[in-house]
């Protein structure tokens, strides 16, 4: 079933050109089926890595891909030339606020600190009710597994309570994620009754 071109999902992926060939080949099969089930990809405006191959299956299926990148990535030449959009934005700060907005979804791919620090601040949102929607860790190649684990210790030393482990979902391949876009419900309205411990 196909979805608006209206209908954004935010994905956070990294930049490396060293890392193993499989989470190049997973971002790039992500950008495919995204393009294919007509969701208009948003991510961080990359040419290489992962960045490059997400945007990479985009373009090979003619979907819609927009870039929101800071002006000093582009001054340094780091942007994907082959965007249906490319926004500029004046920092980090500004472009994490926009790859956000209005997304539908945000899909992480494994990355360094920048995604993670990406994907963080989104769970943090959810957790305080400022931002609703599904969020998904492609976990290719078991990446997500500590931090997971990091998680749930989080819930049984008292830090975060049990509920919040619901604010995200695993999947394994970049095949299930429109399915797990569809069927994850809602965050309840009154998150912030229990965001605080």
């Amino acid at each position: 079933m196909s979805t608006s071109p209206e209908q954004k999902v935010c994905v956070y992926c990294a930049s490396s050109q060293i890392c193993a060939s499989e989470y190049h080949e997973a971002a790039f099969r992500l950008g495919c089926i995204l393009a294919d089930r007509g969701f208009t990809t948003v991510y961080g405006g990359g040419a290489v890595g992962s960045m490059g191959a997400l945007a990479d299956g985009v373009i090979s299926r003619s979907g819609r891909i927009v870039g929101v990148l800071p002006k000093f990535m582009q001054d340094l030449e780091w942007g994907h030339k082959g965007l249906s959009e490319l926004q500029l934005v004046e920092d980090m700060r500004t472009r994490k606020h926009l790859m956000l907005t209005e997304s539908r979804a945000v899909v992480a791919l494994p990355g360094g600190s920048g995604t993670l620090e990406e994907l963080l601040e989104a769970i943090t949102l959810k957790r305080l009710g400022l931002y609703s929607n599904p969020i998904i860790l492609v976990n290719t190649r078991g990446y997500f597994a500590p931090l997971i684990e990091l998680f749930s210790s989080a819930v049984h030393q008292g830090f975060m309570d049990e509920r919040h482990l619901s604010m995200w979902q695993v999947v394994s391949n970049p095949d299930d994620v429109p399915q797990a876009i569809e069927s994850l419900t809602s965050w309840p309205a009154d998150a912030r009754k229990f965001a605080r411990l």
